[in-house]
């Protein structure tokens, strides 16, 4: 029988950990730039989230052995294109405007990424609490910056850059512990007149 092709599996396991990198990278730039460049940031934030999100949705479909990190992936990398080509064609978007936005994104990532702790757990991948971890502090995150204590821009923004820290750090996470590829992973649907043992002998 054909084994499964690792190759969108792969794909989407370098992919996560290249945008969690640019995720951090935007994190850091917020922090780091508060009160400038904001309509440039946007863009380039946009930009992450279109790639992530086309990330997300091959890593749905690419089918790992696990079916941990990327099984609510569908529908979330989804939004995150639509959010990210909107950011894109309309970087003038305020800063209250756009903390709200990634952090309503980044409550949702941080429970699903708890779910996938607990099913982590279960099978028995000892790093699970790690990824709970991060999950629960991404979300804390993405609350704040949707409660938003403060609407200074300088303060929104750093709060803003540590959220997508943290989330970026999540993802990172989830790729390195949750994703597992196998090269002699066969199909879901086995052919009912498939001899193992002449695949075997071949």
């Amino acid at each position: 029988m054909k084994r499964r092709s690792t190759a969108p599996m792969m794909t989407a396991k370098i992919g996560y950990i290249v945008m969690s990198a640019l995720t951090v990278a935007a994190g850091i730039a917020f922090v780091a730039f508060p009160e400038s460049a904001l309509r440039t940031l946007t863009r380039a934030l946009g930009a992450i989230a279109v790639l992530f999100g086309a990330v997300k949705i091959i890593g749905y479909f690419s089918k790992d052995l696990y079916r941990l990190a990327f099984q609510f992936d569908l529908e979330f990398g989804v939004v995150m294109i639509a959010a990210g080509a909107v950011m894109m064609l309309h970087p003038s978007f305020s800063i209250t405007m756009l903390a709200t936005a990634v952090g309503l994104l980044t409550v949702f990532d941080g429970l699903f990424k708890a779910r996938i702790a607990l099913d982590a757990k279960r099978f028995g991948l000892p790093l699970w609490w790690v990824i709970t971890a991060l999950g629960m502090i991404s979300f804390a995150a993405g609350l704040a910056l949707v409660i938003r204590p403060a609407e200074s821009v300088a303060v929104m923004s750093a709060i803003l850059g540590a959220t997508l820290i943290c989330d970026g750090a999540l993802n990172f996470a989830v790729a390195l512990e949750a994703v597992k590829i196998v090269k002699n992973q066969y199909p879901d649907i086995i052919d009912p007149e498939y001899d193992e043992k002449e695949d075997i002998d071949k």
